[in-house]
C-alpha cells in the first residue's frame, strides 16, 4: 500500500490579508469622514459617547488588520493531518495521536461546517490546548457539552473543514462519523 500524503491547512494569505486591508480602510474612511464633515465628527474628549465608540470600533480595526498581516506572513501549516495524528497549530503546536482521538466529525455552526475532534479525557488534558470560549478569532474551541472535545474552525485558511475530514478518512477512515 502506498504511503498517504501529509495533509496541510495554512493561514490563507488572500484571506487574511483581505481581513487587513478592510480593517485599514474602515478606520481611514472614518477618519477621512470626520475630518471633511468636522460638524459631524465627536469631540475629543472622553464625555463624548460617540468618540468612545469609535475609538473602540478603531481599535477593533486595527487588532484585525494586525491579525490579518501577521497571519499573512505566517506560512507554517496550523492543521497537519498524517499517519502520526493531528497536528493543531494555531499558537498551541499540539500533535494528538491517533490513539487519543475517538472520533471526528463535521458539524454546521452557523453557516460553515466545523471539524470537531473527540479526544480521551486523559489526552484531552495533557494536550493543554488553553481553549476559551472568549477567543473571538480563535481558531480552536471547546465544544458546549462535550468535556474532551474540540471545535476546529476553518476560517481563514486555505483548505475546508470537508477536506480536512476527507483527510482523517484516508489515514482512519474508522474514527469518523456522522
Amino acid at each position: 500500500m502506498a504511503a498517504h500524503k501529509p495533509v496541510e491547512a495554512r493561514y490563507s494569505p488572500v484571506h487574511n490579508i483581505g481581513m487587513a486591508v478592510v480593517a485599514a480602510v474602515m478606520i481611514v474612511g472614518a477618519i477621512v469622514h470626520f475630518a471633511t464633515n468636522s460638524a459631524n465628527a465627536p469631540t475629543l474628549s472622553l464625555n463624548d459617547p460617540r468618540f468612545v465608540l469609535f475609538s473602540v470600533l478603531a481599535l477593533a480595526m486595527g487588532y484585525y488588520g494586525f491579525v490579518g498581516v501577521s497571519r499573512f506572513k505566517n506560512r507554517e501549516p496550523q492543521i497537519v493531518i498524517d499517519h502520526n495524528g493531528i497536528l493543531l497549530g494555531f499558537g498551541r503546536d499540539r500533535r494528538l495521536a491517533w490513539d487519543d482521538i475517538q472520533w471526528v466529525r463535521l458539524r454546521r455552526l452557523a453557516m460553515r461546517p466545523q471539524l470537531q475532534i473527540g479526544l480521551l479525557p486523559e489526552a484531552f488534558i495533557a494536550a493543554d490546548l488553553k481553549l476559551s470560549l472568549w477567543g473571538l478569532d480563535d481558531s480552536l474551541r471547546p465544544i458546549r457539552g462535550m468535556p474532551a472535545a474540540v471545535l476546529v474552525r476553518d476560517n481563514g485558511l486555505d483548505l475546508s473543514s470537508s477536506a480536512m475530514l476527507d483527510a482523517v478518512r484516508t489515514f482512519r477512515p474508522n474514527l469518523t462519523k456522522s
